[in-house]
C-alpha cells in the first residue's frame, strides 16, 4: 500500500521487472522497432492493421457505424459503411504516428503548418492561461507533438490501469508536454492556467449527467460535459478551440493546426447555452475530417427520458 501511495507519475518500479509484466516489455520493443521503419511501410501496416480491426471488433465497429448514421444522416449507407471502416484505418496510422512522435520525431519536419497561434499568445500576453478545447483525434500524441513545435503546451490525461504502460506512456509524453495533469488534479489544472499555460482539454465525451447537461451534438441531445465552465470562471483562463488534422495524401501527409479566436462570454450564467456553444465548435472542427475523429466512443450512451437507446 505504501508503494501505491508514495507512486509518482512516470517512476520506475523493480516490480516492473517481474515475469508478469514480460509481454508488455515484448510488446513496447516490438512497438519501438516499428517506429523506426519508412513511412512507406509503416502507413501499408496501418492500412492492413485497420482494415483487420475493423473486421474483428464487431461492438466497436457497430458504435461506430451507429454514430455516423446519426451524426451524418445525409450520407448513403455505402458512404457511411466506407467512413467507417477509414474511421479504423486513421486510428491506426494514428498510432505509428504517435509513435514517430515518440521516438523519430524528425519525421515530421517540414510536413506542418498552422493558423491563429496569435490567440494563445494574445491570452498570455494578458496573463491569461489558454484552456485549449479539442477533441479525442486519432492523430493521438502526434498533435501534441506538432503543437509543441510552435507553443509548449500542457495536457489533461487519464492514467492508465496498468502502471507499467502509465509509466511507459506518461515518460513519452514528457518529451512533447511540460506537464501533463491528471484528470481528477483539479487544483494543478487551476494552478497552472493560473500560472498563464495553454492547456489542452478534451470536453467531447459522455460521462453522464452527474458532470454536464444535455446539449444537441449533431442535432442530437448528448451529455456534455461543464467541468470547463466552471475551470474557466476561477481562473478567468481564455477558452480557445484548439483543432488538429492530417491532410493530403497518407503516402505523404500534412499535419495543419488549427487554432480559433478565444471564446466570447465563455463561460456565460447559461450552462445549456454554453454546452450549445461548445458541441457547434467540436462539430464544425470534426467536419474537416471525420474520419479522424474516435467515432467507437459511445457519444450518445446517455439518453434524456423518454428518448429511445441508440446503441
Amino acid at each position: 500500500m505504501s508503494k501505491q501511495k508514495n507512486y509518482q507519475p512516470g517512476e520506475f518500479q523493480w516490480s516492473f521487472l517481474m515475469p508478469k509484466y514480460w509481454g508488455i516489455w515484448i510488446g513496447i520493443i516490438f512497438l519501438m522497432l516499428l517506429a523506426i521503419l519508412p513511412w512507406a511501410i509503416q502507413h501499408r501496416l496501418a492500412y492492413l492493421m485497420g482494415n483487420v480491426a475493423f473486421k474483428y471488433l464487431r461492438s466497436r465497429r457497430e458504435t461506430t457505424l451507429r454514430n455516423l448514421e446519426v451524426c451524418f444522416p445525409e450520407w448513403m449507407p455505402e458512404l457511411r459503411y466506407e467512413n467507417s471502416r477509414q474511421v479504423f484505418i486513421d486510428q491506426m496510422v494514428g498510432v505509428f504516428e504517435t509513435l514517430n512522435a515518440w521516438y523519430c520525431p524528425k519525421w515530421f519536419k517540414d510536413r506542418v503548418t498552422i493558423e491563429g497561434l496569435e490567440h494563445i499568445q494574445q491570452a498570455q500576453a494578458e496573463g491569461r492561461g489558454a484552456l485549449l478545447l479539442g477533441t479525442h483525434s486519432t492523430l493521438l500524441d502526434a498533435g501534441g507533438y506538432v503543437c509543441a513545435q510552435y507553443f509548449d503546451p500542457d495536457v489533461v490525461y487519464r492514467p492508465q490501469n496498468n502502471p507499467l504502460l502509465d509509466m511507459l506512456i506518461y515518460r513519452c509524453r514528457a518529451t512533447i508536454y511540460t506537464h501533463q495533469i491528471d484528470h481528477d488534479d483539479m487544483r494543478g489544472l487551476i494552478r497552472h492556467l493560473k500560472e498563464g499555460r495553454p492547456i489542452w482539454y478534451s470536453p467531447d465525451q459522455d460521462f453522464g449527467l452527474k458532470q454536464g447537461v444535455m446539449a444537441p451534438f449533431f442535432g442530437v441531445p448528448a451529455a456534455t460535459v461543464t467541468a470547463h465552465r466552471r475551470i474557466l470562471k476561477m481562473t478567468k483562463a481564455a477558452a480557445i478551440p484548439l483543432y488538429f488534422y492530417r491532410k493530403g495524401d497518407i503516402a505523404n501527409p500534412k499535419y495543419h493546426i488549427l487554432i480559433e479566436p478565444a471564446l466570447d462570454n465563455m463561460p456565460s450564467e447559461d450552462e445549456i447555452a454554453d454546452a450549445t456553444r461548445t458541441n457547434l465548435i467540436i462539430e464544425n472542427q470534426l467536419r474537416l475530417a471525420p474520419t479522424q475523429y474516435m467515432w467507437f466512443h459511445r457519444r450518445f450512451k446517455t439518453r434524456p427520458e423518454g428518448f429511445e437507446k441508440i446503441y
